[in-house]
């Protein structure tokens, strides 16, 4: 037990005393916080445009007044749909309404203005003259002040209202996507008024959103369904693909410390003074150690940034996760799939001499990765769909599906079996893997199925 032990601290202290583990402990929280702030940072740094509108001709009378009119409408309903946003975010996380309208309005805001046209702009004959004046307010010629983003020429054609969009840059289509909008809607409404439709009715018609409220008999309340009913879900599969990366991390530096201490000799010298159990013992359990530590800082990240923003969330999480022992669910299928898939990369490490014969293998073994990930979204909509059943017993994506379907009160017999056939797997694959890991550690032999399969034997020794 000690020589595990020492293999395990010996495996922990390499990468814990090296600057590049709590950098990239500390990657994937920050990048979380950035891939949430950024959008919102762009969208609110995003200038207002300044679009001027011309009608070309008596024929298109109206236009200008027309988009502009969607515009105004689209401001109105944006605001409403704020005011309705940070109500809702208010409750579930406790904030004060006034600061998730402002987060909420700074990313919702109207992009655009309508200006007056400039005078030269509006004198100028159609044709060259025009555009070269279009250009000129639209490029660097003109003061910062005076510059235009878009201006947008309207008409009126047989087939219905058309428009040229010139923009200053050649990739934002943001008044040519409004300026679309708008005109089909001026056409919707020319067409229906030539019907006979008043365009009061069409817009109450628009207008019109209904009111709809989910109940279940399964809702926490009084059967009207929230947003803590659907916590449980979310928690199972946000453990689902936190399990899904710690395997990545922690089973990826497990293949690199074997094929590396195996190219350097390193192995070998172990093997004399500990068996090739007590060495895979010892180092699973400790890059176990450093995966745990990745998850405490990770959860303790999560957990303090939480209960700031959204203490009353927090404690519907924390009563989530205590309730009928779901944490302990958890656990236990963490551990059970981290244990199988860390003997499995340990085993085919000791195989390898180089990261190009690791990586030949990484692809059949991402592929087996990849089918819980498509499925356990799945399982948060619909956890009892007979094929989500029916790969929850498939021990190599037990974890990750049975932790998506945890909180859904699967029956205690599927808990029960699942859970046993995952651990009997482990275990196999622990026996498994230390056969292996010592045929593979001993010899220069690649990876093949004949060689695995007399490592496993015994006739690779």
């Amino acid at each position: 037990m000690n020589r595990i032990l020492l293999i395990a601290q010996r495996e922990f202290m390499a990468y814990a005393k090296t600057v590049g583990f709590w950098l990239s402990l500390l990657a994937l929280p920050l990048f979380g916080v950035l891939g949430g702030a950024v959008p919102m940072l762009v969208r609110g740094a995003d200038p207002i445009r300044a679009v001027v509108l011309i009608e070309e001709g008596p024929a298109a009378t109206g236009l200008a007044a027309a988009v502009k009119n969607v515009l105004e409408a689209d401001t109105e309903r944006q605001a409403e749909r704020t005011r309705e946003a940070a109500e809702k975010a208010a409750a579930a996380s406790g904030a004060p309404p006034g600061a998730a309208e402002s987060a909420i309005a700074s990313i919702g805001r109207q992009r655009m203005r309508f200006v007056d046209a400039p005078a030269d702009l509006s004198v100028a004959a159609p044709g060259a003259a025009q555009d070269a004046v279009v250009r000129r307010y639209l490029t660097d010629d003109t003061p910062k002040d005076q510059r235009l983003d878009a201006v947008v020429f309207l008409t009126r054609t047989p087939e219905g209202p058309a428009a040229r969009v010139w923009a200053a840059r050649a990739t934002d289509d943001t008044v040519e996507d409004f300026v679309r909008r708008a005109l089909r809607d001026e056409n919707r409404d020319t067409v229906l008024r030539e019907a006979g439709i008043d365009r009061g009715v069409v817009e109450r018609v628009d207008d019109f959103r209904p009111e709809i409220n989910v109940f279940s008999p399964r809702s926490a309340g009084d059967g009207e369904v929230s947003f803590k009913d659907r916590l449980p879900g979310i928690i199972g599969l946000g453990f689902s693909f936190v399990l899904w990366s710690l395997i990545i991390t922690g089973a990826s530096i497990l293949l690199n410390s074997v094929m590396e201490e195996k190219s350097n000799k390193i192995l070998e010298v172990l093997l004399s003074s500990a068996s090739a159990t007590e060495i895979l013992t010892g180092k699973v359990l400790g890059v176990a150690m450093l995966t745990l530590s990745v998850l405490v800082v990770w959860g303790g990240i999560g957990a303090v940034g939480l209960i700031t923003a959204a203490p009353s969330t927090a404690a519907d999480v924390a009563s989530v996760l205590m309730a009928d022992g779901l944490i302990f669910y958890f656990i236990g299928y963490m551990v059970g799939g981290y244990l199988m898939y860390a003997v499995l990369f340990a085993a085919i490490g000791a195989f390898c001499e180089t990261p190009r014969d690791a990586q030949t293998l990484m692809g059949p073994i991402m592929m087996v990765l990849v089918v819980p990930l498509l499925v356990v979204q799945m399982a948060l909509v619909n956890p009892d769909a007979p094929a989500v059943k029916f790969l929850s017993w498939v021990p190599f994506f037990t974890p990750f599906l049975m932790s998506a379907r945890a909180p859904s009160g699967p029956p205690l017999i599927e808990i029960i079996g699942t859970m046993a056939g995952m651990f009997a797997v482990a275990l196999l694959m622990v026996w498994l893997a230390g056969r292996a890991f010592r045929a593979g550690a001993l010899s220069d032999v690649k990876l093949s199925w004949k060689s695995f399969g007399q490592a496993i034997s015994g006739g690779g020794r």
